[in-house]
């Protein structure tokens, strides 16, 4: 069973690696705060793990208050162990690299050699991605050494070995072992024993030297006998049932499994004490089976709904190039209105209305767009995520890139029209630059290495290091710029330079310079670039687009007050320049970082109704909650979800808009006359500004747009569902 082994190695590596899992390296810091982090480690400890990630959160502001580095990397190593224990292992790693980045900003040796070794843990244990894991034990190791500590060699060592073992390659990892063995007397604690015995074992058993394999996993089951943690003693009777089963003393393996199953179903019980709110394995695997068996049954259905999208792609082309027609056929019409001042009325009414046939042709389409692009992306993220064998698949890769670039299309369609409706505001958000454009150059690694490029980022050291301003806005200019450098350049370098031009009382501005040393841009079309829907210098076979992407920058440089500046020689290269001014105020970035939570999800066995008419988006849904460990039921239209409200009572709604029989609005006006008081999310296709003063007063709680991120979901439900029992 490798999930109970990995279960094993990882406590083994909490109690065992100096407690490296969440082991604190002394800083030189405030005492208070020193103490608060010790207290966070406590409960933890306790695996009170809510009140943990509480404390680590009110540690980590104030840490960050004080640019205090080491606190910071502590703090964030203490949220990662507790997302461990709670199995939320994607979550575990985030928090464990962030505390390595902070890590890295001290010279606590000590400290970065516990988090490699988390890390390790988590990728050759959890994630079975055992190349990364290894480098990550090594690395622990090396700093280990640094600073002398050869008790946390032995113990990493420890781990490097069994993750070898795990993965059949025995003489690798022997050779840590003849190290283990040496070195046993002199740095074992005694809590590593069962799993050095055990592991001896494993390696005479790969030798085929019965006898001393025989007396190795006896000795191992001997000193677990006698240990009060009894993981390690599961994990003993495990390897010794497959061992003897080799050997052919079937009788006695089935006894040693026994005694495993015993010895887990004992740690199995004690956990699930401890998190009573995380579901069974069994009843996980059970799911996992039903939702496969329905995902066969949807075949016809799913390649029905593709074919759909498709058709739906065609008319949208069509239709554009109708709008485009119309458009054009009005230009001409308003100049010949000019010329004929009588008919001027005329022309503007048909301006007018060719305008608001314009947004309501966009809002309809994108609504039409995003309802099958919604099942089209859940439908493949659930067949990457449930058969694995698929994640190199070539067509599955390409029919989810084509959903989101076709949900890109859409997205950079409805975003040229909110800035043209000046419906778009900006926000006050603190941000770290080096941050934000480190995740730019992050998430356009792969167009990057597409065509053989390289980014570079040279950053102003003299630049605060958190200002106020609007950093999605800011990130979606750099995101266009730097992304259609990287289509026209190849085997290059694309350079992103921000320089502190200079600071006026609390207002820092900042000079922008995006550059490549590309194809470059004509002379000619230098003028043109900046217009919609206009691509210069593009072969069809090479770059792709909507033509919206420079158009959507110069906008929004508008909003921040700021233009751009273009330079470009064809052959050589080009630089976009800009410059924005934003606000450097500790008091004010104290008040939004005291509004920074940890994202507590809970754990609690939430009811959701569900209700939704198309069948696609009934199973995306449904599986989205249920994997969150939530009960979930999908009702059809408005009315059968009033029927089903008078037998039965749920945490919360998630409620589609357009639906026959009885629409979203209309259905949560019925329920809320029936005197429920049940949260109720709309979960539509439309656009959020189209309906959010219908669904408010219908009696609607939020809105969340398709297609979302799931993470967003259950933030929303979390917050309503605690904000409703909290009245």
């Amino acid at each position: 069973m490798p999930h109970i082994r990995i279960l094993l190695l990882l406590l083994f590596a909490l109690n065992c690696c100096a407690n490296s899992a969440i082991s604190q390296s002394n800083c030189n810091s405030d005492p208070d705060l020193d103490k608060l982090v010790k207290k966070a480690l406590f409960n933890f400890r306790e695996s009170n793990f809510e009140q943990s990630l509480k404390i680590s959160r009110t540690a980590l502001n104030a840490a960050t208050l004080n640019k205090d580095y080491c606190l910071m990397s502590r703090s964030y190593n203490i949220i990662a162990a507790n997302y461990n224990e709670l199995t939320d292992f994607d979550k575990a790693i985030f928090f464990y690299k962030k505390s390595l980045y902070y890590a890295d900003k001290t010279e606590n040796d000590s400290l970065k050699s516990n988090v490699y070794n988390n890390l390790g843990n988590m990728y050759c244990f959890e994630k079975k991605q055992f190349e990364d894991g290894i480098r990550y034990f090594k690395k622990s190791v090396a700093y280990a050494l640094k600073i002398n500590n050869l008790k946390e060699v032995y113990f990493t060592n420890v781990n490097i070995a069994w993750a070898y073992f795990d993965i059949g390659n025995y003489e690798q990892g022997y050779l840590f072992l003849k190290y283990i063995n040496s070195a046993k007397n002199k740095y074992s604690d005694g809590s590593t024993e069962v799993i050095v015995e055990m592991l001896n074992g494993i390696y005479l058993s790969h030798k085929n030297d019965n006898k001393g394999a025989n007396a190795y996993f006896l000795k191992a089951i001997e000193v677990g006998k006698k240990a009060q943690e009894k993981t390690d003693l599961s994990s003993a009777y495990l390897e010794y049932s497959k061992f003897l089963n080799k050997i052919n003393k079937h009788k006695e393996a089935y006894q040693a499994l026994i005694n495993y199953n015993a010895i887990s179903e004992d740690i199995y019980s004690v956990k699930k004490i401890k998190k009573a709110s995380i579901a069974g394995l069994g009843l996980e695997l059970d799911e996992y089976k039903r939702q496969i068996n329905k995902i066969e049954n949807e075949k016809v259905e799913q390649s029905q709904s593709l074919k759909k999208s498709k058709i739906i792609v065609i008319l949208f082309v069509l239709i554009s190039l109708i709008l485009l027609f119309l458009i054009i056929t009005l230009v001409k019409n308003i100049r010949f209105k000019k010329r004929h001042n009588l008919e001027l009325l005329k022309a503007k009414e048909i301006a007018e209305e060719a305008s608001l046939l314009k947004s309501q042709f966009i809002s309809t389409i994108s609504h039409e767009l995003r309802t099958p692009l919604y099942g089209v992306v859940g439908i493949t993220n659930m067949l990457l995520e449930e058969h694995k064998e698929l994640s190199r698949s070539q067509h599955l890769s390409s029919l989810k890139f084509s959903a989101r670039y076709l949900l890109s299309l859409v997205n950079d369609i409805l975003q040229i029209n909110k800035i043209e409706e000046n419906k778009i505001v900006l926000e006050n958000l603190t941000f770290n630059i080096s941050d934000e454009i480190t995740v730019i150059k992050n998430s356009l690694s792969f167009l990057s290495q597409k065509n053989n490029n390289r980014i570079s980022i040279d950053i102003d050291s003299t630049i605060p290091e958190y200002l106020i301003g609007d950093k999605l806005r800011l990130a979606q200019i750099l995101m266009n710029l730097v992304s259609n450098a990287l289509k026209f350049t190849k085997d290059g370098q694309v350079e992103i330079i921000v320089k502190l031009s200079k600071v006026e009382g609390k207002m820092n501005y900042l000079d922008f310079l995006i550059r490549d040393n590309g194809v470059g841009i004509a002379i000619m079309d230098q003028s043109k670039i900046f217009e919609k829907f206009v691509q210069v210098g593009r072969k069809d076979e090479d770059y792709q687009g909507t033509g919206l992407g420079l158009s959507i920058v110069k906008r929004l440089l508008g909003l921040f007050g700021s233009e751009i500046t273009l330079e470009s020689d064809l052959g050589k290269g080009t630089s976009f320049s800009f410059e924005i001014a934003f606000e450097h105020d500790l008091v004010k970035t104290q008040s939004i970082i005291d509004e920074i939570e940890v994202d507590l999800t809970s754990f609690e066995a939430y009811k959701i109704l569900v209700v939704e008419d198309n069948l696609i988006n009934q199973l995306v849904t449904k599986k989205i909650i249920e994997k969150n460990n939530y009960v979930c039921k999908v009702v059809d239209d408005g009315y059968a979800a009033l029927k089903v409200l008078e037998e039965e009572v749920f945490d919360l709604i998630l409620m589609d808009i357009n639906m026959p029989i009885m629409n979203g609005f209309e259905a949560t006006k019925r329920i809320r006359l029936a005197g429920i008081e049940t949260p109720i999310v709309a979960l539509t296709a439309f656009d959020k500004d189209e309906i959010t003063d219908e669904a408010l007063s219908s009696g609607m709680n939020d809105i969340i747009i398709k297609p979302f991120e799931p993470v967003k979901l259950f933030k929303i439900i979390n917050y309503l569902i605690k904000e409703k029992s909290a009245v």
